[in-house]
């Protein structure tokens, strides 16, 4: 079995049961998507492989010493940067500003492509979710999610793609993401953003 067979079994069996926030359609399509766009901007297998198991750390029992050792340095690395602190001893809306904060702070000073590669491919695929419920249901989507204003959701996402324009503006993914938030969020003035 390749590297990336197991990666997708791994994946595949550690989100068994769960379901998508909004659209309550089986977890493992999310990763699945995330690879798939990931790989149209590198052929590396370790990353495509990060992106499949890019939730499993965060949101299953798995630690990342089981990815180290199932599938190397590099790609528990790759998870590692992706893997949000989510500090389960606390609820997740009270952390939510501080955890978006951290894990902005570590994408706008890493020198990693990878790691840059693997954030796009997630949140092009957390923003193609949210369109998909926001053309069906609007604003009402926001009461999905931990930080349900919308103003604070934007941030995040135009943050996300301030962070990775200058290396990916000119491609297709990049591209797709920013037209679809957009389209959720209007056009933004860069000086809403500090706030």
């Amino acid at each position: 079995m390749s590297k990336l067979d197991e990666a997708i079994k791994f994946a595949t069996d550690a989100h068994a049961g769960q379901k998508r926030k909004l659209v309550k359609m089986p977890y493992i399509l999310h990763p699945l998507e995330v690879a798939t766009i990931v790989a149209n901007l590198t052929s590396d297998e370790d990353v495509i492989c990060a992106a499949l198991l890019h939730d499993v750390v965060e949101d299953t029992p798995h630690e990342l010493g089981e990815i180290r050792e199932k599938f190397g340095d590099r790609v528990a690395e790759l998870v590692g940067a992706e893997t949000e602190d989510k500090r389960s001893h606390i609820a997740p809306e009270k952390t939510w500003r501080i955890r978006k904060e951290e894990t902005l702070a570590h994408l706008r000073q890493t020198k990693d492509r990878d790691v840059q590669i693997l954030w796009l491919g997630d949140k092009l695929s957390n923003a193609r979710s949210i369109l998909h419920a926001y053309l069906q249901f609007g604003d009402e989507v926001w009461k999905a999610f931990n930080e349900k204003d919308k103003q604070k959701q934007r941030w995040y996402y135009e943050s996300i793609a301030d962070a990775l324009e200058k290396d990916f503006g000119g491609t297709g993914v990049f591209m797709e993401y920013k037209q679809i938030i957009t389209f959720i969020f209007g056009k933004v003035d860069k000086h809403e953003l500090q706030n």
